[in-house]
């Protein structure tokens, strides 16, 4: 069954983390959609973790990211996005948060990455300690590792809110088909995957899917695994650019995905200040639509 979603933008389910709109600078105005399964809303930039987090005991290195994450907050992103698969990063996310005042206000996500039903159970505990987190707020399976163990695990989990959402992942296109099944069949309140201005195939095969079915979107490897920012050396925006409140050519590429309105959030990762700081605006002055993204499509192809 389809989940309603003609959620009005102002609707929050009853008990549900609210984001505060205020807590950044008036300049600041992150857009933020809703998700499908609760009417919840959630800004549309959020933070991956792979690699970026996994600095262990590096304090340089942990100073450096708590000031992203305390940028985040201020500029209205929410979405912390980890796993065991990355090293330490969920311990290092658990570590920052732990000191800020606000860490409530954070979205945590993170994921289940083994086999077996107690294995699972096991490791997800293991992510609830090292994250510091009494509920997480979305539980993933990572690359539809076991997935149809976990999953009766984790609806089990949402019903005794242990877990707010529970979802399913991966970052191939290969994997889209499967995707888009298991969202017919089990209706997941998120599913995550990979796409991009370069890596378009989601487009044809997941995101229609997804809306559709009431699934929330993230979005991994919003930069085609790095290769875009190589295409982009050397190369000028164009001036109607700034028109649309795009200022480089990462913003260029985030706008392209936020545009597509089955798109709820997207989490580039970074472990440089003016590396978030430049993905956050992206959630500024966000144009929706499909003539918009042919527009950027098109400047894209012809450079």
């Amino acid at each position: 069954m389809k989940r309603r979603s003609a959620i009005k933008a102002i609707t929050l389910m009853a008990g549900a983390k609210v984001l505060n709109p205020f807590q950044y600078p008036i300049e600041y105005s992150m857009t933020r959609r809703v998700i499908p399964s609760s009417g919840e809303l959630l800004p549309v930039l959020g933070i991956g973790t792979w690699q970026t987090f996994d600095v262990g005991q590096d304090q340089d290195k942990k100073k450096e990211l708590t000031s992203v994450l305390k940028k985040m907050n201020e500029m209205g992103g929410a979405v912390i996005d980890s796993s065991p698969m990355y090293g330490k990063s969920e311990e290092v996310v658990g570590d920052l948060t732990n000191q800020l005042s606000f860490s409530d206000e954070f979205f945590y996500a993170t994921k289940v990455w083994t086999t077996g039903k107690q294995s699972g159970i096991n490791q997800m505990k293991r992510s609830f300690e090292l994250m510091r987190r009494k509920t997480m707020d979305l539980m993933q399976i990572h690359n539809l590792v076991d997935w149809e163990v976990h999953m009766k695990t984790l609806k089990e989990w949402k019903e005794e809110g242990k877990i707010r959402y529970w979802g399913i992942t991966h970052y191939t296109n290969a994997s889209h088909k499967s995707l888009a099944t298991i969202i017919r069949k089990e209706n997941p309140d998120f599913v995550q995957f990979n796409y991009a201005i370069n890596d378009r195939h989601a487009e044809d095969h997941l995101l229609g899917v997804a809306k559709d079915h009431g699934t929330a979107v993230i979005i991994n490897r919003p930069f085609g695994g790095g290769g875009l920012f190589s295409w982009a050396r050397n190369k000028l925006l164009p001036e109607w650019c700034k028109d649309h409140e795009i200022h480089s050519w990462a913003q260029f590429f985030l706008k392209y995905i936020i545009a597509h309105p089955a798109v709820t959030c997207v989490i580039p990762g970074t472990g440089k200040l003016e590396h978030a700081i430049d993905n956050l605006k992206a959630g500024y002055k966000v144009t929706e639509g499909q003539e918009f993204q042919k527009k950027l499509l098109a400047t894209f192809n012809s450079l």
